[in-house]
């Protein structure tokens, strides 16, 4: 059966004036003013009072759970579907932690599949927090070039505490395997690198581009937006060409000890005259969320969700005064860039129909469509997974 969206205000994510959408196969087969099909073939969505997004794409989720560094009980669960149907998230991207070791390559595959045949699209990254990596085939390239759900490498973590510590020929030879399975596959083979509250900050990968002849666009730094440091550190390595990604899930201690909320880390980074296509939000859902004392002791352990993801855009744009256009593309059209999604975030005939409806007045999400079926419909959850 196929699905028309009636009369919506489309964000493409650019602004692109009132459509219908005509969705077939998985694909948006029409986008125009006006589709006209017979009732009986199709089922119609009238949102003549709403705004339509592309789906939104969460590139950091540990989708089979992570955490555990308090020990067995603060591993932290997998990630159920309808978390990611009400953060209106069509696109995940799974990866390990600090623990790769109870947690592995071959879970997270499973894991994304599952998620894949429940409803929504699903990648993964190669490896964990520890170098050398431990990949499912013997090396990083091959497991880029055979598994194709495998995009890039990461989490790799740096400048803190629960890494390996690596050294920095070690890390360079994780970025040019990257480069090199990419290359070989046609994918991204981006480093996804957590970086932790460190003085070290960004100093391997400043190093990597101006000692090698590997590209800041190898690399995708998150958390940037932990510590006033790191961020300004970040907004220095933007705008040198770099890509930043900041974490939507937090703690209150984290914002009380100096973390930036990314509704205002977006806005000051637009200000310091960072390009808009280099930055990326992620929710870092189902990780831990420690809390350690200035000793490393852990005092507590939350975990982050994908359901923050959306709020923190939609907080750009009513609280920071940031155009919906420009907001939206830190979860749509720069993750699938950055990570050659090629028919993700967009709006465009030909590419994948995941579409979000949402509310004009306060961006609240309505109904959420992945790979053109119905997940959720003006706020009723309409699918779950097979455990829920």
């Amino acid at each position: 059966m196929l699905l028309l969206i009636k009369n919506a205000d489309v964000y493409a994510p650019e602004a692109a004036g009132r459509c219908d959408l005509l969705l077939g196969g998985g694909k948006i087969l029409r986008m125009e003013p006006d589709i006209r099909i017979p009732r009986k073939y199709c089922e119609v969505i009238e949102a003549r009072n709403l705004v339509a997004v592309p789906g939104f794409i969460d590139g950091h989720v540990h989708i089979m759970g992570g955490g555990g560094e308090g020990g067995f009980a603060t591993r932290t669960p997998g990630l159920p579907l309808t978390d990611a149907i009400r953060g209106g998230v069509t696109t995940v991207v799974g990866c390990l932690g600090t623990d790769g070791y109870t947690r592995h390559m071959a879970g997270l595959l499973a894991k994304a599949k599952g998620l894949e045949e429940e409803g929504i699209s699903t990648f993964v990254y190669s490896g964990s927090y520890g170098l050398p990596l431990r990949t499912l085939l013997p090396s990083l390239e091959e497991d880029l070039l055979f598994i194709d759900k495998v995009i890039g490498a990461g989490e790799v973590a740096l400048s803190d505490h629960r890494s390996s510590q690596p050294t920095f020929e070690a890390f360079v030879q994780v970025v040019a395997m990257a480069r090199r399975g990419g290359l070989l596959s046609g994918k991204a083979g981006v480093v996804n690198v957590h970086l932790g509250d460190g003085p070290r900050g960004l100093d391997f990968l400043r190093r990597v581009i101006a000692e090698t002849e590997l590209m800041a666009h190898q690399m995708l730094p998150t958390h940037i937006n932990r510590n006033p440091h790191l961020f300004e550190e970040g907004i220095a390595y933007a705008k040198a060409g770099g890509f930043v990604d900041f974490t939507t899930s937090t703690l209150a201690s984290y914002l009380k000890d100096g973390e930036i909320p990314c509704p205002k880390a977006l806005r000051r980074m637009l200000e310091a005259g960072v390009d808009p296509g280099h930055i990326t939000f992620t929710s870092d859902g189902q990780g831990s969320l420690p809390d350690w004392d200035d000793s490393g002791r852990l005092l507590e352990v939350s975990v982050g969700r994908v359901t923050s993801l959306f709020p923190a855009v939609r907080q750009a744009v009513l609280e920071e005064g940031i155009p919906l256009e420009t907001a939206l593309r830190v979860i749509t059209s720069n993750p699938a860039r950055i990570l050659k999604l090629k028919a993700k975030g967009r709006l465009a005939t030909g590419l994948d129909a995941d579409v979000v409806l949402v509310d004009p007045k306060d961006l609240e999400v309505r109904t959420v469509i992945a790979k053109g079926r119905l997940l959720m419909k003006a706020g009723k959850v309409l699918a779950k997974g097979l455990f829920e």
